[in-house]
């Protein structure tokens, strides 16, 4: 198929504006042509990318680079030998001159070596002279020499006046290279078969800056004329000189079925040698012609090819994957698998699905992919060197007709590219599958490449969906309706590329903010430094006062003692790889959201007994499916050093064996973050509430007991007064009422919306988890009543503070404002804070701070989240720390 006919017009008219042709002035017309090699500089840089433009509109740019790199990395004589036949140089040499041209105006010098059978045959009948053929050998008496020499001479000059007519420098080289022996004198008298080839003519005219033109005339050694088949001058030429590229030009345009009279496109002879030669129709011409070229591809490289094109299709066959016309090589004999157990190197396999795809998650993808593949069939076809690898899926009901068979991996070096490695796999699609589909990026390189290879295709957001075998309307029309509707999932998640490139993405984002955190730290430094306590205090303030017992970090002041470390704890400049175990939860959903947001927090693995092998959803740095990860499993990846920071959002008395899972593993420096109440009561933990616990010993923990929601909000609300409170036992009273979310989501009174409907539900009246908790931090014993109501999210609480002396409402909201100064997740108001305006909000509010009319009992409101700073928002804080990050990245300042 000739592939943008407009687009190599083009490339005519730019390569000759006057449309020359050869005639009897030609000489005069090619003399003054000459005066365009001594054209400027410029005006060779004009003309090359001129050609170039041109060639991007019938390749894409990547495939003219990346063969415009190949051709000129080699020396000058090797990049192309063409053989020209005679046909040709009769009926379209204008088409020949200004492909040459085109590839001259690129600094190319191919070497063309031509024939003139057709009109040898013509002259020779006007001679009354009959052709005699043994085995389609022409058997050359001395007549028949003496018209063949003159008229090869004729034909050759005739080829390089023209290429000079048309502004390309050529040089007729007509004898001294080829040297030969008789094939048969008895049979064939003065048939020649070429036994030496010289190459320094050719050279030369090359360093010259000249094309050489060859006829195929060879000599003996005692100096007598030898005619020889062009095919095989050409071929002998071929090994001699090691062209990148071996083209036989041909009006036919490639070689033919000719049972089918359809193109053969490709023949690939490691595999296919024996079946052609064993067809009933491949005999005489083109038996020699197969012959021949294996015999001259079996002493080349194995990356060589020859190529059967028409003359229309030589910039396409030069410059594009797909190539034109037919295709022979020795080909890359491939191998097949059904078993992920078949590849004899696993990690060489893992490497190549990785290869030039390097993300955030690649590896970890591809053990995913390769887990997948054990389960359900596939086939997969790869060549040794593994410079190519496909796997395709068949289809899940092999039974129906309709059904369509999906390439889930194509991946290729750029050398399989180049030597049609490519074209070899798809031979093999197309035999074993009668019908596929498959999808790339819109700006994939070689996007021209699979559209020669499809019945049709659609594109979509940056994606095109390929097919072929399709055969009703219908078919077609249900495919592309489903792509439409669902991209690429429409294959499930099983698409390698898919999954790599959002792994990538991911990569781009975390670098991008990792590099907006470098930025601001520059302007950090070069500012003047802040201080929480610039603030001038017109009261007089206290020093901190110390409470004695087992917490000896927490200090309680007028003023803050323990500011917030902001982008001063930033230490880390790289991803840390998080794991969430009971992801389920309103909490995790919470967490992972702010995670999602966070340039430096890698979420590798959400586990969920009742969501496994579903996606994760609303997650966009890459896709996740859900695990149910045992503490086994756990074990495993935790000696394996695969998760720097593990957060344990499970259910209270659930998460034990998961940490000792972690510490019985040798790498213990991930950091834990437990959600539940399990370690808030254990020493060796540390508690984790940034404003009241010392920050620098958060930041130098690895097991991190998160508070509870209740009692955030509690202790942040108390501990200002603490000084100030009346002994026991006249104690704090908290009253609680939280929304629904804080029952969780397993069914219960407790989060039945018809239930709490004008409803108001208290519980645990005493001794409730939170009691004890927030008694316990604040060495101070208190009351919590605890509600829950019909909202979803948000905590109000109301606590009642007895005083050890007489106070007023501005001196305690002063203490308040003075102790959180600088804090961003502590908002300090002297409005009452409602659960309205904290929800889905990050911060505390505080505020109301009314006192009794005896002066010795304050009332405070407090208000908060309790999925966010109550549990999801207070995590990442957390982690910030633990991990080396600004406090509050990723995190929304309200």
């Amino acid at each position: 198929m000739l592939a943008r006919p407009a687009a190599l017009r083009s490339l005519r008219r730019l390569a000759n504006p006057q449309r020359l042709r050869v005639s009897s002035t030609a000489p005069r017309i090619a003399s003054s042509v000459r005066s365009l090699h001594h054209h400027s500089k410029h005006e060779d840089v004009s003309a090359r990318s001129a050609v170039i433009n041109v060639l991007n509109n019938i390749a894409s740019k990547r495939e003219v680079q990346q063969y415009l790199a190949q051709f000129t990395s080699v020396e000058s004589q090797q990049f192309a030998v063409i053989k020209v036949g005679g046909a040709i140089l009769t009926d379209y040499i204008d088409v020949l001159c200004s492909s040459l041209r085109n590839l001259n105006q690129m600094g190319l010098f191919p070497v063309i070596i031509h024939g003139a059978g057709p009109q040898l045959n013509k002259q020779l009948e006007a001679a009354g002279v009959e052709p005699q053929y043994n085995e389609g050998i022409r058997i050359t008496d001395g007549k028949t020499l003496g018209v063949a020499r003159k008229l090869f001479l004729e034909e050759n000059m005739k080829l390089v006046d023209a290429l000079e007519s048309w502004g390309v420098r050529a040089r007729p080289i007509t004898s001294g290279v080829l040297m030969a022996a008789y094939k048969d004198k008895d049979i064939y008298k003065f048939v020649g078969e070429v036994n030496r080839v010289n190459t320094e003519s050719i050279k030369a005219s090359i360093a010259d800056g000249y094309i050489p033109v060859l006829t195929c005339m060879a000599e003996s050694e005692e100096g007598q004329v030898l005619n020889v088949n062009a095919d095989k001058a050409a071929a002998e030429l071929a090994k001699a000189l090691v062209p990148l590229k071996i083209v036989y030009l041909s009006e036919k345009g490639g070689l033919h079925n000719k049972e089918t009279g359809k193109l053969i496109e490709a023949i690939n002879l490691d595999e296919e040698y024996d079946r052609y030669m064993s067809l009933p129709w491949v005999i005489h011409g083109t038996r020699s012609k197969i012959r021949d070229i294996k015999d001259l591809l079996d002493n080349l490289p194995k990356s060589s090819s020859v190529a059967i094109i028409h003359p229309e299709t030589l910039e396409r066959e030069l410059f594009t994957h797909s190539g034109a016309g037919t295709l022979i090589r020795r080909g890359t004999k491939l191998n097949e698998a059904s078993s992920v157990e078949e590849f004899q190197d696993l990690d060489q396999l893992k490497q190549v699905l990785v290869r030039d795809r390097e993300g955030l998650d690649s590896k970890a993808v591809v053990d995913r992919y390769l887990d997948t593949l054990k389960s359900r069939s596939f086939r997969a076809y790869y060549d040794e060197a593994m410079e190519a690898l496909a796997i395709v899926l068949p289809p899940e009901n092999s039974a129906s007709s309709t059904s369509l068979a999906h390439l889930a991996t194509l991946t290729m070096t750029r050398s399989g590219w180049l030597s049609n490695i490519a074209d070899n796999v798809f031979q093999c699609l197309k035999r074993d599958f009668p019908k596929l589909a498959w999808t790339v990026k819109q700006d994939d390189e070689n996007l021209t490449w699979f559209s020669e290879k499809a019945d049709g295709s659609i594109a979509r957001k940056g994606e095109v969906l390929f097919w072929y075998g399709i055969e009703t309307p219908e078919e077609v029309r249900q495919l592309m309706a489903e792509f439409v509707q669902h991209g690429r999932q429409m294959f499930g998640d099983i698409n390698l590329e898919s999954q790599l490139h959002r792994a990538a993405a991911a990569a781009v984002r975390i670098r991008d903010g990792a590099q907006r955190l470098q930025q601001q730290r520059e302007q950090l430094s070069q500012a003047r430094a802040y201080s929480t306590s610039s603030r001038t205090l017109t009261r007089g303030w206290r020093p901190a006062v110390k409470t004695a017992g087992a917490m000896q970090s927490r200090t309680y002041a007028t003023t803050n003692p323990n500011p917030p470390l902001g982008i001063k704890n930033s230490e880390k400049d790289y991803p840390s790889k998080i794991a969430i175990i009971g992801a389920r939860g309103y909490t995790g959903k919470a967490l992972i959201e702010l995670l999602n947001r966070h340039p430096n927090m890698d979420l590798r693995h959400v586990s969920s007994r009742e969501l496994k092998g579903k996606k994760l959803a609303d997650y966009t740095k890459r896709e996740i499916i859900y695990e149910n990860l045992s503490p086994d499993d756990v074990h495993k990846m935790a000696e394996a050093g695969a998760v720097d920071c593990w957060v344990m959002a499970l259910p209270n008395g659930v998460c034990a064996p998961f940490v000792e899972a972690i510490d019985s593993s040798s790498h213990k420096d991930s950091v834990i973050v437990d959600l539940s109440a399990d370690y808030r009561f254990n020493d060796k933990w540390t508690y984790g509430l940034p404003e009241l616990v010392k920050r620098s010993t958060i930041a130098g923990a690895k097991r991190i007991s998160n508070p509870g929601c209740y009692a955030t909000a509690a202790q942040l609300g108390i501990a200002p007064l603490l000084p100030h409170l009346a002994p026991s036992p006249a104690n704090p009273t908290i009253f609680g009422v939280s929304g629904y979310s804080g029952a969780g989501t397993k069914p219960s009174p407790k989060n039945d919306v018809n239930n709490l409907t004008d409803n108001l539900i208290p519980y645990s009246l005493t001794d409730h988890i939170h009691e004890r908790e927030i008694s316990a931090q604040l060495e101070r014993e208190v009351a919590f009543i605890p509600h829950v109501a019909v909202w979803f999210a948000g905590i109000h609480h109301t606590i009642s503070l007895p005083l050890n002396k007489t106070m007023a409402s501005r001196d305690i909201r002063q203490l308040y404002q003075d102790r959180f100064a600088g804090e961003k997740l502590v908002k300090i108001s002297g409005d009452t804070p409602s659960v309205k305006q904290i929800a889905g909000k990050h911060h505390v509010s505080i505020g109301s701070f009314a006192v009794h009319s005896g002066g010795q009992r304050a009332v405070v409101n407090v208000t908060i989240d309790n999925l966010l700073k109550g549990a999801a928002t207070q995590c990442l804080q957390n982690m910030n720390l633990a991990l080396g990050y600004a406090e509050y990245e990723g995190i929304p300042l309200d």
